[in-house]
């Protein structure tokens, strides 16, 4: 079969400078901000017309930060405990035989001129900072929507979410405009749902800062905001 080979359009900026604490899915997590940042040579306003006329749009994307790993029918999903075994074509899993994301995001605004050229300011993004994008397409609701559409085991796992302690004096660390997408990102669960150590810190980079946590009895217990490279208080 003819192989064939996609360049990036444009990359996405958002909070995540690494996978660990990235929203499983796209939508989860709708106030979270991030902007699609176009490649020189895409960089046309003329290409985005007419966009501006819808509330959302699907990003095409490559799992660029995947670490190599041998083709498997199957895969172990998150939300199933990390231990149920299902066909990698019945689920969203990163590892595939083309590693390709397919993300449905809110566009908030569109800056036509900027020194970036033009941006698209998103909502629910479920992508790593620099991850290339490959495509654009706009969402259709009266055809992308499917009310009546099984959702296979993700309609079991869909009402998970966690609760979040997080101390104020260490919520005024982090900007006001990223305080309530953090809250909400803890409350997704950012662990491996395989770890349940109650004693154990986790953290993970978000925007420039670092965020520990510790997770018991359905909670996420806030212990630490720090810069990023700082040990964490």
């Amino acid at each position: 079969m003819e192989e064939c080979t996609l360049r990036p359009i444009a990359h996405i900026q958002s909070a995540f400078a690494e996978k660990f604490g990235i929203p499983r899915q796209s939508g989860l997590v709708e106030s979270l901000p991030a902007q699609v940042i176009f490649e020189p040579e895409f960089r046309s306003a003329e290409a985005l017309r007419g966009l501006e006329e819808y509330s959302h749009i699907w990003l095409i994307w490559h799992f660029s930060a995947n670490r190599p790993v041998p083709a498997s029918p199957t895969v172990r999903p998150p939300r199933l405990g990390g231990n149920t075994r299902m066909g990698v074509f019945a689920t969203r899993s990163p590892y595939r035989p083309n590693p390709l994301g397919l993300s449905c995001v809110r566009l908030t605004s569109i800056e036509l001129s900027t020194p970036q050229g033009p941006v698209l300011h998103v909502a629910g993004a479920d992508l790593m900072d620099k991850t290339p994008i490959f495509d654009i397409k706009p969402y259709l609701p009266h055809i992308d929507s499917k009310p009546d559409a099984l959702g296979g085991f993700s309609s079991r796992t869909k009402a998970y979410a966690l609760s979040v302690d997080f101390p104020p004096q260490l919520l005024l660390r982090v900007p006001a405009p990223l305080r309530k997408p953090l809250c909400e990102v803890l409350a997704q669960d950012p662990r491996p749902s395989y770890q349940n150590d109650p004693s154990r810190v986790y953290g993970f980079a978000f925007a420039e800062q670092e965020i520990h946590f510790t997770v018991s009895d359905g909670c996420v217990h806030v212990c630490g905001v720090s810069e990023r490279g700082e040990k964490h208080k």
